[in-house]
């Protein structure tokens, strides 16, 4: 009798773990999976998530030429409307693409990050939400974002008062069950200092601002600890994405990493338990920095309406910018210097669009807008073709 109770009083105690372990697993729904696009838009960001519940949301959409890349691979996937889109902020290698992208699909809902920028293609994105009457909304740090009700999307930043595009980023942290995605955007040091205060432990990451170590410092990457890491950036670009210290600091913490650049669209499949990438982990090729000079003469000033480039000499010596090059990165537009001699402590200024005009420290380039058309990066060269200067 005494070895039957003891044998009852085992299988209750047995079950009451078995149902303590039960409340501690993560309520998901059986067989559904929630998938997460990071594709491939070059040196740019674009991530589209389908949940379980079968909703959709686009964060960004890389330059405005990836754009129609970008919608025929959201057709080929059957998506006839995004119930959520996301412009993290105004630089043009995230929302250029966005343009194509409300010319050919229905949209629920809108999210900015409210910082105000004077490129035309902010401006045209702008216009389409509102011809289009889509509901637009400025989300706040802290906030929640309505989207499945098996998933939690918090914004872990966003500050659309920010003196810079990058500060402005809206950064989502995604949860489904156990599985945990933070993007975040081009979300600097200073910024991930500050989240830092938040919870941003994460199962994958998108590694911010392309792989660059303007982002992704040592203590972030220890608090985020991913066991996935994606690197969004296009092949050999001119900044040299991703850095070689970002990519030393992920592999000391044991992360995979997988780069957009090398495997074109990278796709994580998970059930909220159990997660898998379907592509091959990057090899570990670091891009090569384009060759540079000390910059002793540099673009000061890119005045996007006026379609105005300031260009100074900071050094003791004229310098002649005979065969040298200004160049509008995203329009590969290139204006080839005449014979010009910039005197020491002086600045010249590139002139363009419909008040383009030449004399005196003026040069002018072309009638047609340059700079008004995206706000896109000028770059420098010298007659050697090094680069000597960039000013986003």
């Amino acid at each position: 009798m005494k070895k039957l109770i003891v044998v009852l009083l085992c299988i209750f105690l047995l079950a009451g773990c078995t149902e303590t372990l039960n409340e501690e697993k993560v309520s998901v729904t059986a067989g559904h999976e929630m998938r997460v696009h990071f594709i491939d838009v070059g040196q740019g960001d674009s991530i589209f998530i389908e949940s379980p519940n079968g909703k959709t949301m686009l964060v960004d959409g890389g330059v405005k030429g990836a754009g129609q890349n970008v919608v025929s691979y959201l057709k080929e996937l059957g998506v006839k409307k995004l119930d959520i889109v996301v412009a993290t902020h105004p630089d043009a290698d995230h929302i250029g693409g966005l343009i194509p992208v409300l010319n050919s699909i229905d949209i629920g809902q809108f999210y900015d990050s409210g910082k105000v920028h004077t490129s035309q293609t902010f401006e045209e994105m702008l216009t389409l939400i509102d011809t289009k009457n889509i509901p637009y909304n400025v989300p706040k740090t802290g906030d929640n974002i309505a989207f499945d009700d098996d998933i939690n999307v918090k914004v872990l930043n966003a500050n659309e008062n920010a003196t810079d595009n990058n500060d402005a980023s809206i950064v989502l942290k995604i949860a489904y069950g156990n599985v945990s995605f933070l993007l975040t955007a081009d979300a600097g040091v200073s910024l991930e200092k500050e989240m830092m205060q938040d919870d941003v432990k994460a199962t994958i990451l998108k590694a911010g601002h392309h792989g660059s170590n303007t982002s992704s410092s040592a203590e972030f990457i220890q608090a985020v600890h991913p066991e996935v890491t994606i690197l969004s950036y296009g092949e050999g670009n001119k900044y040299g994405h991703p850095h070689a210290e970002v990519v030393e600091r992920l592999q000391a913490i044991g992360s995979k990493i997988y780069a957009t650049a090398e495997a074109g669209t990278v796709i994580v499949s998970t059930d909220g338990v159990n997660y898998d990438v379907n592509s091959k982990e990057w090899s570990g090729t670091i891009a090569s920095a384009p060759q540079t000079t000390s910059a002793s003469v540099e673009i000061v000033s890119k005045y996007l309406i006026e379609e105005i480039v300031g260009i100074k000499n900071n050094s003791n010596e004229a310098v002649s910018l005979k065969d040298w090059q200004l160049i509008s990165i995203e329009g590969n537009q290139v204006f080839n210097f005449p014979n010009v001699t910039l005197q020491p402590g002086k600045t010249i200024y590139v002139t363009s669009g419909s008040n383009a005009r030449d004399g005196q420290n003026y040069l002018k380039w072309t009638k047609k807008q340059i700079w008004l058309n995206d706000g896109d990066a000028a770059q420098l060269r010298n007659a050697k073709g090094a680069i000597v200067s960039e000013l986003d």
